[in-house]
């Protein structure tokens, strides 16, 4: 086992319900581009990073289903959020996130 799948599976964490929905909905609506299923890393990192077009985008997967205290962040997910000096936005869904990545195209 290579150390990042040991590292990876140390700080395995609970992913949300809808979860492997956006995941799949999201390489079915845009098969080019790569997109990394980072929700095991902990300490408040993002579930997703998608690399497009020479850029990489960070996402953060809630469960719109669930209630709004359902869905709030974690202190570590706070803190990582707040820290970060790139993109990073909190999503719903693969259309959520391709309407980000369409609002941020034109950036930079």
């Amino acid at each position: 086992m290579s150390v990042m799948l040991v590292w990876m599976a140390r700080y395995a964490k609970r992913v949300d319900g809808n979860h492997r929905e956006v995941v799949d909905g999201l390489r079915a609506s845009l098969p080019e581009a790569t997109v990394f299923d980072a929700s095991g890393a902990g300490k408040g990192f993002p579930d997703l990073v998608v690399g497009f077009k020479g850029r990489n985008w960070l996402f953060e997967v809630k469960n719109g289903d669930q209630a709004p205290s359902r869905r709030r962040l974690t202190a570590a997910q706070v803190g990582m959020h707040g820290s970060w000096q790139g993109q990073v936005a909190i999503v719903h869904s693969a259309a959520d996130i391709l309407a980000v990545m369409a609002r941020g195209a034109g950036d930079g």
